[in-house]
């Protein structure tokens, strides 16, 4: 009977080999050797026994047998060949008492190579089985700037914690993200038990996700596991059964196409123009038609944090402009991972409908809450994120922070200019970009002093007593309980503190533009991920000036302000050059608004750093794993090394 599943395993073979002739593609097992012919290696590592997944040996360690398999590992060679015979032999063996002796192999970037066992892989997977035994040792790259190379350094870091092979990603940073979802960090290696229990879950997820998804996707099973994790918890995902990851994949399915698209978040960059009226009022005469019921959930509370106060007003901005269409309910003090889930609950148990939540920290939660709540609109206030059951908002404060800019080195008498920073994550490295481009367009010799106030040894009055700086950039509001001149763009004088300018969030009419297009029915469901990311022309940023202002800086300040409204200056246009190169060499283009969002470097009239993780407070950390610039967010994730 053997020799007719040899007969049977060669015709498979025969198929894949015209099949990858077909296709343009090699027909037979690749060789390492040859792929290490022209490839930098930087050494080798030995794995030890370890049990290999069938679907992720590639090839052999030579070119000697490669010939004799297809490029799926089936048998080509004749049925009377000794070749044959062997196989038959190893077929044989493996129905009746298993074939226990361990394959030697190779592990480069993620694919293992037979060096001695090609006929026993061969068997394996003839006869369905999942995995073998093998001694392997790594053969590990040079590190260099390819994505596929820097995700399998991620790997390796990974494996260090939970040596699993089976799961890969298409994207960096996803190894940590997991670790991170997981409660853990890549300093500890985890128990064998929770190894193992992680190799089961995914496993289990895999198989169920990929008899749904087939060839659909253009994503591996790890990108899919790990967007599920985000969505329903690790702890809560190990319990799940086959049937229950069935039904959950399919209610992600639409950010599963997202994914895959890799078409990221479209920045909507004003909103649509739809006249304020009554709308509901009017449906039906004499009729009080129901309030729409809108939670805010907040992390902190407006006496301790400037940025809930901000929101809070918008708030109450939203009550005022909308009193019979509208109330409002708010949450304060929410800890994300502990109750952000449990205060969506509560909003939701009373009868709200829009949920805002105003800190990059409260995503997980509205993930979370998305899938429970399909018909819930959660929106949450951060950029740079892609997800298709959530939408997101921010502003573009880089606009107004040019303009301080251009202010500053208009006022200050010196060309030392002081600019503090909070969070180094996306968006605020654009702000002190254009402030420093705003100087610079004023005083081609202004230098801006960065500091960041979420730092370890931050110390507000360094700068303050810095003698060759008279004008300061700080936060830019303050709260009610911490009274104080030193916000926005201010100066100092006699050792007496004078305010000039400041930018502001006017999250009032952010707010009150979203709800006028949910009332109006403008709002559709969008298969992208949509990021409303508004600025001046949307009247949602903006720039207050003292009235002691010189009549012709007001002047110039207006004038910017106007050419940005109608988008006839870009801050980022023309030649760009950071503190390491030339950036932009156009003076026609400029960047792209996902240019901005994603900036990771510093102009070059800067002096100053972005902040190492290990430089920042634990609140930053946090912060900064969410929505810090790429390499941040990978350390954050994974801890500090």
């Amino acid at each position: 009977m053997s020799k007719e599943d040899y007969s049977a395993a060669r015709k498979i073979g025969q198929r894949q080999y015209h099949s990858a002739l077909l296709s343009g593609k090699y027909p037979y097992l690749p060789s390492l050797d040859e792929i290490l012919s022209y490839t930098d290696i930087s050494g080798e590592m030995y794995l030890g026994l370890i049990d290999i997944p069938l679907d992720m040996i590639a090839g052999t360690k030579t070119a000697g047998r490669q010939n004799s398999f297809s490029n799926g590992f089936m048998p080509l060679l004749s049925e009377r060949s000794e070749f044959a015979s062997k196989w038959t032999a190893l077929y044989e063996s493996q129905m009746e008492v298993g074939i226990r002796d361990p394959i030697t192999a190779y592990e480069f970037m993620n694919k293992f190579y037979v060096q001695e066992g090609n006929k026993r892989v061969s068997v394996m997977k003839a006869v369905g089985a999942a995995s073998i035994p093998g001694l392997v040792t790594r053969v590990i790259p040079q590190r260099t700037n390819d994505i596929q190379n820097k995700i399998y350094y991620e790997f390796m870091d990974f494996y260090e914690v939970a040596p699993i092979n089976e799961i890969l990603f298409s994207q960096e940073g996803s190894y940590a993200e997991l670790l991170e979802a997981m409660g853990k960090t890549k300093k500890t290696r985890l128990p064998d038990d929770e190894v193992k229990n992680l190799r089961f879950i995914f496993s289990q997820f895999s198989e169920v996700f990929r008899s749904k998804a087939g060839d659909k996707l253009s994503i591996t099973a790890g990108d899919a596991f790990l967007l599920y994790v985000k969505f329903f918890g690790y702890q809560a995902t190990l319990s799940h059964t086959p049937a229950e990851m069935k039904e959950n994949i399919s209610k992600l399915w639409e950010e599963y196409e997202l994914l895959s698209s890799k078409a990221g978040a479209e920045l909507v960059e004003d909103p649509e123009d739809v006249p304020q009226k009554n709308f509901l009022g009017r449906l039906i005469p004499g009729i009080v038609p129901q309030k729409q019921k809108i939670a805010f959930i907040h992390e902190k509370n407006p006496e301790n944090s400037s940025w809930t106060y901000s929101h809070e007003l918008g708030r109450m901005h939203l009550e005022q402009t909308y009193p019979d269409q509208v109330q409002t309910f708010h949450w304060d003090n929410v800890i994300p991972d502990v109750n952000g889930l449990q205060a969506i609950d509560e909003a939701v148990a009373k009868g709200c409908t829009l949920i805002f939540t105003t800190t990059p920290r409260l995503i997980e939660a509205s993930l979370k809450a998305a899938v429970k709540y399909p018909d819930i609109k959660i929106l949450n206030c951060s950029v740079n994120n892609s997800y298709y059951s959530i939408r997101t908002y921010y502003g573009r404060m880089y606009e107004a922070k040019f303009l301080v800019g251009v202010l500053a080195a208009a006022m200050s008498p010196t060309d030392h200019i002081g600019y503090i920073g909070d969070y180094p994550i996306c968006g605020s490295i654009a702000n002190v970009n254009a402030f420093a481009i705003g100087a610079q367009m004023i005083n081609p010799k202004a230098q801006i002093h960065l500091e960041w106030s979420r730092t370890l040894d931050w110390d507000k009055r360094r700068m303050r007593e810095n003698p060759d700086i008279k004008i300061i950039s700080g936060p830019e509001m303050i709260t009610p309980e911490t009274p104080t001149r030193e916000f926005g763009l201010y100066g100092i004088k006699d050792d007496k503190t004078f305010n000039i300018a400041t930018p502001i969030w006017h999250w009032g009419k952010y707010y009150e533009k979203i709800i006028n297009n949910i009332l109006s029915g403008s709002w559709k469901r969008s298969k992208l991920a949509l990021n409303y990311w508004w600025g001046m022309s949307a009247n949602v940023i903006d720039v207050i000036c003292s009235q002691n202002l010189p009549a012709s800086t007001a002047r110039l300040v207006e004038f910017f302000k106007e050419a940005l409204c109608k988008y006839e200056f870009h801050p980022f246009a023309g030649i760009l050059r950071s503190q390491n190169g030339v950036i932009l060499d156009n003076k026609d283009a400029h960047l792209t608004p996902e240019d901005v969002v994603s900036m990771d470097w510093l102009a070059e009239n800067i002096v100053g750093t972005i902040p190492d993780l290990s430089e920042l407070t634990e609140e930053a950390k946090a912060v900064v794993r969410l929505q810090g610039i790429n390499q941040q967010k990978a350390e954050a994730i994974g801890g500090d090394k």
